[in-house]
C-alpha cells in the first residue's frame, strides 16, 4: 500500500471537509430581512440602504468600516412622503457633487403605479428630503441604477414587468442635477427567454461595460433568483450574454441570490452586497444581506464570485430594557394599518395609538428576527381592559400573539380578517405578568406566562398554533410588542424587559 499517497488523500479530504464547513458557517453580513441592498463608500466608511416594504420608518441605513460588521444607524424617511401609498423597494445610492441621492421605488397613491422617486441630503446617513417622482413609465418603473458614462449621467430601470411582453432594462439620460429625465428612454437588455430581468448593476472594467442582473422569481418560498451578467463595449449596448450564466446562485446554505450593487475597498477589490434566503430560515428571516468578492478571469474577462470570509456570527440574543430617552432604531411598524404612540422613560415603554378599521391585530412595534426559531418575552406592567403583550406579525390580518387583558392571559391569532382566541387563563388581578412566545423550527408556537418574575408556566391552548401563514410575499414576519385597544386610542400598554433568544 502507498501510505504516502493515502496520507495525501486523507489530508485532501480533511481540507475539503474544513472548507465545506467554513462555507456552511458563513453568516449574513446584515442578518434579517434586508432585501435589494445598495452600498457606497464615503471616506473610510461604507453605507448601505435596503428595501423596507410596508414597514416604517422607511429604508434602513447601515454603516460599516470593513464590510463585515454593520450597524443600523437610521432611515431615509422617518415620515412617509405624501405621494406614496406603500411598497418601499430597491433604494439606490448615488452622489452628485456634494449631494447624496437615494433613488427608490414606491407605489404612487393616486393610481397604484410603482414609480422611481429620489431623496437628497448633504449626508449619506441622515437628513434626506424627498424630491418626488423622477421616473414614471407605463405600468411600472422599478429598480433604479445610476451610471455616469463619458460625463453624461444615466438612470437605468426595469420596465414592462406587468405587460404581456418581455421585460427590458431601459436607460435614459438624466439632468445634471439628477432630478429629471432628458430625451427618450432606450433599451439596453431584453428578457427574450422570459426568465426574469431586474435588479441591474453596471461596472466598467477595461473596455467592457458589465451589466449584472437578477433572473427568476425574487421572493417567497418558491423563489428562483440568481445573478447573471452581460457585457458590451458601449454603455447603450448591445450586450452579449455570458454563456456560463448564472454567476451567483444557490449553494449549501443560501438560495435565491440577487439584486445587489458593487463597492471597492481600499485595495481596489470589488465586492457585491446582495440578498439571499437562508435555507434554514427561508421566508421567516427574509432576504438577508450577503457579501461576495468579485474577481475577473484573466483569460476571458468574465467575473467570478467568491464568498467573503471573516463575517462575524449573528448575535444569539437581544434584550431591550428601554433605557434612555429614545426608542431603539430596530423597532418599526406597519404604517398602512397603524399610527403608534410611544414613550420610553425610566426603563419602561408605553405603547398606544390608532389603527385602521380593518386592523384586527392592533398596534405593533416589531423587529426583524434573524432566525425562524426563537423565544421572545416581555413584562406587562399595567392592567386595563386592552390586550397588551407580544405579536408575531406578518400583516394586520396575518398575526398571532399572547397578551394580558384585565386579569386574563390570552393567546390569539388573526387570520383572514378574523380575531380568534387560541387559549388562555385567568389570574389574580394586580400582578406583574410576563408573557413569552416560543416558535420552533417547524413554526409551531407555544405560549407561557410568569407572575412577578417567577418561573414560566405554559398557557393551555384549545388547539395547536402555527406561524406558517404569517410570511408575506416580499417580507418576513416580525416579532414585537402589541397593544390592541379594539379601536380605542385612549389607553396604552406599559412594558419592560423585552428579550429574544434564537435557538441557533
Amino acid at each position: 500500500m502507498n501510505y504516502t499517497y493515502l496520507k495525501r488523500v486523507v489530508l485532501l479530504l480533511v481540507q475539503l471537509s474544513v472548507t465545506a464547513v467554513c462555507m456552511a458557517q458563513i453568516p449574513a453580513a446584515i442578518p434579517g430581512d434586508y432585501a435589494d441592498p445598495s452600498v457606497m463608500k464615503v471616506g473610510d466608511t461604507y453605507y448601505s440602504v435596503a428595501t423596507s416594504s410596508e414597514w416604517a420608518p422607511h429604508y434602513p441605513i447601515y454603516q460599516s468600516k470593513n464590510l463585515k460588521d454593520w450597524k443600523l444607524t437610521g432611515y431615509v424617511f422617518d415620515q412617509t412622503p405624501e405621494w406614496i401609498s406603500g411598497s418601499f423597494w430597491a433604494p439606490e445610492y448615488y452622489k452628485i457633487n456634494d449631494t447624496y441621492y437615494i433613488y427608490y421605488t414606491a407605489r404612487r397613491k393616486s393610481d397604484g403605479i410603482s414609480c422611481i422617486g429620489v431623496a437628497t441630503s448633504k449626508y449619506p446617513d441622515r437628513g434626506f428630503k424627498d424630491q418626488g417622482v423622477v421616473v414614471s413609465y407605463g405600468k411600472e418603473a422599478i429598480d433604479a441604477f445610476l451610471f455616469r458614462d463619458k460625463g453624461q449621467l444615466y438612470i437605468t430601470f426595469k420596465a414592462y414587468g406587468l405587460d404581456d411582453r418581455p421585460i427590458e432594462i431601459l436607460g435614459s439620460k438624466l439632468s445634471a442635477d439628477g432630478l429629471k429625465l432628458e430625451g427618450e428612454p432606450f433599451s439596453m437588455l431584453k428578457d427574450t427567454p422570459r426568465i426574469g430581468l431586474e435588479g441591474q448593476s453596471i461596472l466598467k472594467i477595461g473596455k467592457y461595460y458589465y451589466l449584472f442582473y437578477s433572473a427568476g422569481n425574487c421572493c417567497g418560498i418558491d423563489c428562483s433568483y440568481n445573478v447573471r451578467v452581460a457585457r458590451s463595449t458601449k454603455f447603450e449596448g448591445p450586450y452579449e450574454l455570458y454563456d456560463k450564466n448564472p454567476v451567483l446562485y444557490e449553494n449549501t446554505n443560501w438560495k435565491c441570490m440577487g439584486h445587489g450593487t458593487f463597492v471597492t475597498d481600499a485595495a481596489g477589490k470589488y465586492y457585491y452586497l446582495h440578498h439571499a434566503y437562508s435555507k434554514d430560515n427561508t421566508v421567516f428571516s427574509g432576504r438577508e444581506g450577503l457579501i461576495a468578492q468579485v474577481e475577473w478571469n484573466k483569460a476571458t474577462g468574465w467575473p467570478v464570485f467568491k464568498t467573503m470570509p471573516g463575517v462575524p456570527a449573528v448575535q444569539k440574543s437581544l434584550t431591550d430594557s428601554f433605557t434612555g430617552m429614545s426608542l431603539a432604531k430596530y423597532w418599526q411598524w406597519d404604517f398602512r394599518h397603524s399610527v403608534p404612540r410611544y414613550l420610553q422613560l425610566n426603563g419602561k415603554l408605553q405603547l398606544g395609538g390608532a389603527t385602521t378599521q380593518d386592523n384586527k391585530t392592533g398596534v405593533v412595534l416589531a423587529m426583524r428576527p434573524y432566525a425562524s426559531a426563537f423565544d421572545a418575552s416581555v413584562s406587562v406592567l399595567n392592567q386595563n381592559n386592552e390586550l397588551k403583550g407580544l405579536a408575531y406579525y406578518g400583516d394586520a390580518n396575518a398575526a398571532l400573539g399572547i397578551g394580558v387583558k384585565g386579569d386574563s392571559v390570552i393567546c390569539w391569532t388573526v387570520r383572514d380578517g378574523k380575531f380568534d382566541k387560541a387559549g388562555g387563563l385567568q389570574l389574580a388581578a394586580g400582578r406583574n405578568i410576563g408573557v413569552k412566545l416560543k416558535v420552533d423550527a417547524q413554526h409551531n408556537c407555544t405560549f407561557y406566562y410568569q407572575v412577578d418574575k417567577g418561573g414560566w408556566l405554559a398557557v393551555p391552548l384549545a388547539q395547536g398554533v402555527t406561524a406558517s401563514y404569517l410570511p408575506q410575499w416580499d417580507r418576513s414576519p416580525r416579532i414585537g410588542l402589541n397593544y390592541n385597544g379594539y379601536g380605542s386610542t385612549s389607553d396604552h400598554a406599559e412594558f419592560d424587559d423585552f428579550s429574544i433568544v434564537y435557538d441557533k
